[in-house]
């Protein structure tokens, strides 16, 4: 549960260096199916500061990665009509984790092993910093917000359902 300044590289944070982008790294104890709302108790974060990073599938079964507050879920069919295609569901955990290069709990939109187009709600870029994971279970790196535009290419969407 410590800041720590000498966490191993995950191919996140190695994305993130190899782009020169400042990250602050926090460590915590993993917990199954704890999700942002752990990560938001555990460092008396604001949960909706803290990201949360989906993959999930068109009607094709192309893969994409969706960005949205911890404490909002994402509206498949307003994310579907923005991007322009028929339906959007999660993807099975084990293809989410062929297509990002990630164990579920511990996904990060950066360094991902499938090149996939990535949505961002776009209140999140509102946000003066935000917790996202860095690419392991019980990771989380604190960023800006304006990294998910330029260099990741994220584009802004409205698709947030309050919890």
């Amino acid at each position: 549960m410590a800041k720590d300044k000498h966490q191993s590289a995950t191919p996140a944070t190695d994305w993130l260096k190899a782009h020169k982008i400042s990250f602050e790294s926090l460590s915590y104890e993993y917990v199954d199916h704890g999700g942002t709302a752990k990560v938001a108790e555990v460092f008396g974060l604001d949960h909706h500061a803290v990201v949360k990073t989906l993959i999930m599938e068109d009607e094709h079964a192309k893969p994409l990665v969706i960005l949205m507050h911890g404490d909002c879920e994402v509206s498949t069919k307003n994310l579907a009509r923005q991007i322009g295609v028929k339906h959007i569901a999660p993807c099975k955990p084990e293809q989410a984790q062929r297509n990002s290069g990630y164990q579920v709990g511990g996904t990060s939109p950066f360094g991902t092993r499938k090149r996939m187009p990535i949505y961002v709600q776009k209140t999140i870029l509102d946000l003066p910093s935000i917790y996202i994971n860095g690419g392991r279970r019980g990771f989380i790196v604190k960023i800006s917000p304006s990294v998910l535009l330029d260099p990741l290419g994220a584009k802004p969407v409205d698709c947030a359902n309050a919890d």
